[in-house]
């Protein structure tokens, strides 16, 4: 009983910290944006946050963890509506003494939010947030519980003779919404001014210092989502995936900084907090699998990968404000396939699974962001007009100013 008690208090610590980074992601995307954005942002943050964890609870969770039959092909399955306790789930006969029902789903169900927080960004300051919400209800209602049920249920990509590996999500959470923020992106366009005679133009972020605050505050939530995904408070695993965890996102900025450096020959801050994060996203999938030096080299080299894939989405003319695809999708397949190239399960065989999961996942989300989305513009559209872009979302959809006492230029 101890143990489960110690386990548990350990999970739902872990819970708080990965909702603590739903305010890293709202500072991120604003300090990223534009001020006239702020409210918009944040709006969006806000009914994520809540409509997901109410969605996981009416169909999610038991969509996501059906509990497949035996024969069963792993695709798709559904344990009805709700969350009711099965008979012991508050007891240590369930999920191995780790934790209890009720915290199974609400750390799930935090993790649940993030995919669609993916998207948010790169689609920041030009999407109409009734459509956005409409997407937000169905991707996170239906198309995340459906990839989360093929590892994380005991799907289809878990049955294989190698199984598909990823331990907290570069591909489950990550890439889910990457591959979702790719179509989306594609589908909008780019804001007003941001390529001029086919050149890429920089939009500054109008507050640096919160998206700085942001990147540190994901960090923090970071421990908490690898460290929960131990889901027990094993203490020799759990300290080796906060170590690889923490030495990642270091490398991570690190790789970026210099590469940043020597190719553009500026300090550029953005560009050294986007590597954190990619050194993040890129050791999430073999936390627990890595050495320190496996996690070093697997966060520098996500690092590195930022720097390379943010101006690649500039040359393929997709306008993302905060570099969300080259964090969360370009560096959630790096991540994936880097748990069968370095660590413990390095080996071809596990390459192949994790190619397959990759695949099985790019086609999903592909298919329902575009089939969503593309509906969403031919009905009642996606994009804002050009007098609300230009003046800004807040005063059209929110009648509000984020900063209503502060008035530039008048000292």
């Amino acid at each position: 009983m101890e143990l489960l008690t110690i386990n548990n208090v350990w999970m739902m610590i872990c819970t708080a910290l990965v909702f603590f980074m739903h305010l890293g992601f709202a500072f991120l995307e604003i300090g990223l944006t534009r001020q006239k954005n702020t409210i918009n942002i944040l709006f969006k943050n806000i009914f994520i946050i809540t409509v997901g964890l109410l969605l996981y609870c009416l169909v999610g969770f038991n969509m996501m963890y059906p509990g497949f039959a035996d024969g069963s092909a792993g695709f798709f399955g559904f344990a009805g509506f709700g969350i009711t306790p099965p008979e012991g789930g508050m007891t240590a006969a369930y999920a191995d003494g780790g934790y209890t029902w009720w915290t199974d789903f609400l750390f799930q169900g935090m993790f649940a939010a993030t995919a669609a927080t993916i998207v948010s960004g790169a689609v920041a300051e030009r999407i109409k947030i009734f459509p956005f919400m409409i997407f937000v209800i169905i991707y996170v209602g239906f198309i995340y519980p459906l990839a989360g049920s093929w590892k994380w249920g005991g799907g289809f990509l878990d049955m294989r003779e190698t199984p598909f590996y990823d331990f907290a999500g570069s591909t489950l959470v990550h890439s889910v919404g990457g591959w979702a923020a790719l179509v989306a992106v594609w589908l909008l366009g780019s804001r007003i001014g941001k390529f001029k005679d086919g050149k890429p133009m920089a939009i500054p972020g109008h507050n640096i210092p919160i998206a700085t605050a942001g990147v540190l505050i994901l960090w923090l939530g970071w421990f908490g989502f690898n460290g929960g995904s131990v889901l027990s408070a094993d203490p020799e695993l759990t300290s080796l995936t906060l170590v690889t965890t923490c030495l990642a996102a270091a490398a991570g900025g690190v790789a970026s900084f210099i590469v940043s450096t020597a190719m553009y020959k500026n300090l550029d801050l953005t560009m050294y907090l986007n590597g954190i994060l990619g050194g993040l996203v890129s050791i999430t999938a073999g936390a627990d699998q890595m050495s320190p030096t496996d996690a070093i080299l697997i966060g520098a080299i996500g690092g590195a990968i930022i720097v390379f894939a943010v101006s690649f989405v500039d040359k393929i003319k997709l306008d993302d404000p905060v570099g969300a695809i080259a964090v969360h999708l370009i560096c959630g397949i790096w991540g994936t396939l880097a748990v069968g190239i370095f660590g413990n399960l390095a080996g071809m065989d596990q390459l192949i699974s994790q190619i397959v999961g990759i695949a099985s996942y790019a086609a999903l989300c592909i298919v329902s962001s575009f089939i969503i989305l593309f509906a969403l513009k031919k009905t009642i559209g996606i994009r804002v007009s050009e007098k609300e872009e230009l003046e800004g979302l807040d005063g059209f959809e929110h009648g509000m100013d984020a900063y209503s006492d502060f008035r530039m230029n008048e000292h």
